[in-house]
C-alpha cells in the first residue's frame, strides 16, 4: 500500500493543527477542552494561536488533541490496538467508517469521568493495576520498603533551628 493511500484514508490528513483547534474551540469552547483533556493551554489565557503554538512543540498534548478530534468530535469508531498504538495522524481509518456528528460533552460529565480517572489510578498505585507496582514486575514479588524514619536525624551546622535534613531529601543519610 503506497503512502498516498494510507493517508488518505486518515482523517486528519489535511487538517491543519490552526483548523483542528478552531473546529473544536468554536463547537465546545475551551472549558470543555481543558475538562476533557487536562491540558493548560485551553485553561490559562485559551486563545487558538497560542494553542496551535503550545502543540506544536508538544507532541504529547497534540495528539492527545488529535484522538479526542477523531474520536469525540469526527466519531469515529475506536481502532483496533494495533493501530491505537500508532500516532493519530498514522492510522488507518477503513473506506467504509465515515464521521459522525460530534459528541454532547458538558463539564457535568468531564468530572465524572476525571473522578473516575482519579479512582483508576488510585487502585493501580495500590497495586491493583495490570502487572501490580513497578518493585513486583521488576523482582517477580514484594520488595521490602526502607524504612527511612529509623535513620538517623542530622542537624545542619549552619541553622541554629532543628532542621531534618531528611524532611526535605529521603537521601539525604547517604550523603555522608
Amino acid at each position: 500500500m503506497s503512502d498516498e493511500i494510507k493517508y488518505k484514508n486518515n482523517p486528519l490528513n489535511g487538517v491543519s493543527l490552526k483548523k483542528l483547534i478552531t473546529e473544536l474551540s468554536t463547537h465546545y469552547g475551551f472549558d470543555i477542552l481543558f475538562a476533557y483533556l487536562n491540558i493548560n493551554c485551553f485553561k490559562s489565557n485559551p486563545s487558538i494561536d497560542s494553542s496551535v503554538k503550545f502543540l506544536k512543540k508538544t507532541e504529547w498534548a497534540r495528539e492527545k488533541v488529535e484522538t479526542f478530534y477523531m474520536y469525540q468530535f469526527k466519531s469515529y469508531p475506536r481502532v483496533s490496538s494495533a493501530q491505537f498504538k500508532l500516532p493519530p495522524r498514522d492510522r488507518i481509518v477503513p473506506d467504509d467508517q465515515v464521521a459522525g456528528e460530534p459528541a454532547e460533552l458538558t463539564l457535568e460529565d468531564a468530572e465524572i469521568l476525571r473522578e473516575k480517572r482519579v479512582e483508576k489510578a488510585a487502585e493501580y498505585n495500590r497495586g491493583g493495576g495490570r502487572g501490580g507496582n513497578y518493585s513486583q514486575r521488576k523482582t517477580g514479588g514484594f520488595k521490602k520498603k526502607t524504612n527511612y524514619s529509623d535513620a538517623k536525624p542530622t542537624r545542619s551546622t549552619t541553622q541554629e533551628s532543628t532542621y531534618n535534613e531528611q524532611d526535605d531529601d529521603p537521601w539525604a543519610h547517604w550523603k555522608k
